[in-house]
């Protein structure tokens, strides 16, 4: 008689999952931008004091750092807040940064193109996550006090040997 071998697969947290989407998004979303630093039309077009559309002041550079400090706090805030209001947060947000992606591909070129549907996906996934986020039923009339129902750790899967 052989013996077999069964993996098993823990459950991981849908926190955890939301947080590691978000940290892998980050880090396309920085070497897309960053490889676009090689192009000479995007240097030419900074030392123009341009970008896109955009005219390079205090403003322009605002937006953009508040534009990727929300992602960058996501991975915190995914771990901490209440899961009523992480849901909520990571649902609305996660779409809308797919828009601007999105928006932001358009008529670029192929890296900046596959960097683009790699950062929606992973997105897409922190959509997926917080949408099928398990649910638990409370008996009786106390509500848990800091509304963090769905956080509790399912039992551990059967193995099946």
């Amino acid at each position: 008689m052989s013996a077999t071998n069964h993996y098993q697969d823990y459950w991981i947290n849908p926190r955890i999952k939301i947080a590691a989407l978000w940290t892998s998004m980050m880090f396309v979303f920085a070497y897309v931008d960053l490889f676009s630093m090689y192009r000479a039309d995007i240097r030419a077009d900074i030392e123009a004091g341009k970008m896109f559309a955009f005219t390079i002041g205090q403003g322009f550079l605002l937006g953009v750092t508040i534009y990727i400090l929300v992602p960058s706090l996501m991975l915190f805030l995914s771990l901490v807040l209440t899961a009523r209001v992480t849901r909520l947060a990571n649902l609305v947000l996660a779409a809308l940064y797919i828009v601007t992606i999105v928006g932001g591909a358009i008529g670029e070129w192929n890296y900046y193109i596959l960097g683009s549907i790699t950062e929606a996906a992973l997105l897409a996934g922190v959509i997926y996550y917080a949408w099928t986020w398990p649910t638990t039923t409370t008996s009786g009339a106390a509500a848990p006090d800091d509304s963090r129902a769905g956080t509790r750790v399912p039992s551990a899967p059967k193995v099946h040997r």
